[in-house]
């Protein structure tokens, strides 16, 4: 080897590295963030599964959803059950806004849809995908798949010794961890060995199971807008709303999850709500308009009139529970059967028995205490050098995109962070 040679493998020795740990939206958004930021920086990413950004392909039915239009930071707070405060600061570094403009410089225009939820034109997660892998080439992020870390220590040097499975390890200068929610505490030690505290997870975005109720025999059927209350909180939520063969989901229940995720794990998932399916009305007050429904529908039989609207499946199962016959008139309906009907159209009582995941997307409430990373920069105030994206965090938002947009905001600003950090390390 000449000198030229040896000076050459010298200065690649000295390179710094970053080692991302995880292979989802916030790891993958943070390595290539990082690697274009800084050239001198050598980025790698473990995944340890052989599957790469797998809630982006599977995320909006496929399409993934990219964020939600919702431009202003006071409200986007807003949608987040846990980490409110941590999210404003660092909203403000980059945020929906910054998220369409960098995926629209790299060739991929996003649209808004009427419930605010924002995807590719192209209605697939794989031009995403693509956008993601043709930034990792581009900046030369290696990935290592099939590749879970054990634990992390420190050497004589400062430097992350990362004990991977396969009796392999990699040194770092930094790591970001990236690598999504876990369902049990114990999942969280080779965290926790490196000082960080934990709040105990718990699901997030589940939706409601009500066994051997007849409502799931109406499986398929969706409401437009239903209001959900959960009885004995002040959890309470409303819009569209889809009854399955286990019990009930859509965003109204989806919502409903994610603020009351504690407390409805505390109740171990056994609680009773309350659904108005005709929310522009409450019992008083459709009490006080039926006479008008009544008169104008008089002559017709009630089971070939629904004047609110409801899916007709969804109708005439209203009128079962209440014990309403489909041919009778609406001019004959009796007393007893009318406050029934009434009670059922504004406030349906359902016992709820267990939780289903939300599809593919799991999302857990808990995670790194927030009050043990600066949201200015993402890094650990326990642990110099070590960073934190995505999931992992004690974040977690509503159904709709925000859980990746605090994805890209976090691996972002941890990207900046770290690009940024090398000049003085």
């Amino acid at each position: 080897m000449n000198q030229n040679e040896t000076g050459k493998a010298s200065n690649k020795n000295l390179q710094r590295r970053l080692v991302v740990i995880g292979g989802g939206a916030a790891g993958f958004f943070g390595a290539v963030n990082a690697a274009r930021m800084n050239p001198s920086l050598k980025v790698i990413i473990v995944e340890k599964t052989s599957k790469l950004l797998s809630k982006v392909r599977v995320s909006g039915g496929g399409r993934c959803n990219v964020t939600h239009a919702c431009f202003e930071i006071s409200g986007l707070v807003k949608k987040y059950p846990r980490g409110t405060n941590f999210l404003k600061k660092a909203f403000y570094q980059f945020n929906t806004n910054d998220c369409v403009q960098w995926f629209e410089e790299r060739g991929v225009k996003l649209k808004t849809e009427a419930d605010g939820r924002m995807f590719s034109i192209t209605d697939t997660s794989q031009t995403i995908i693509d956008c993601l892998m043709r930034e990792a080439n581009k900046f030369g992020v290696e990935i290592l798949l099939n590749s879970e870390v054990k634990s992390i220590k420190r050497d004589e040097a400062g430097r992350f010794v990362i004990d991977l499975s396969g009796s392999r390890n990699l040194i770092s200068d930094f790591i970001c961890v990236a690598c999504g929610g876990y369902p049990k505490s114990s999942m969280f030690e080779w965290v926790k060995a490196l000082g960080h505290s934990i709040e105990e997870p718990v699901p997030s975005l589940f939706t409601f199971n009500i066994p051997g109720n007849p409502i799931t025999q109406l499986m398929g059927v969706s409401v437009e807008k239903a209001s959900v209350k959960i009885v004995g909180s002040k959890l309470a939520d409303e819009g569209p709303l889809l009854i399955t063969h286990w019990g009930m989901s859509g965003p109204a229940i989806l919502k409903l999850s994610a603020w009351g995720a504690r407390e409805l794990a505390n109740r171990n998932y056994h609680f009773s709500i309350l659904v108005n399916w005709i929310p522009e009305y409450n019992e008083h007050t459709l009490r006080e308009s039926w006479h008008e429904v009544r008169n104008e529908h008089s002559a017709q039989k009630i089971g070939n009139r629904n004047p609110f609207s409801l899916p007709n499946r969804l109708w005439l199962y209203l009128l079962h529970e209440s014990g309403i016959k489909e041919e009778i008139r609406w001019a004959d309906l009796p007393g007893k059967e009318q406050n029934k009907l009434i009670k059922n159209l504004t406030a349906q009582e359902f016992e709820v028995h267990g939780k289903t995941t939300f599809k593919e997307e799991f999302v857990t409430c808990g995670g790194i205490k927030l009050t043990e990373v600066d949201p200015n920069t993402m890094q650990s105030k326990v642990v110099t050098q070590l960073y934190f994206a995505g999931e992992i965090l004690d974040v977690d938002g509503i159904t709709g995109g925000f859980n990746f947009q605090h994805a890209w905001t976090s691996g972002w600003i941890a990207a900046k962070a770290i690009a940024g950090n090398i000049e003085n390390t």
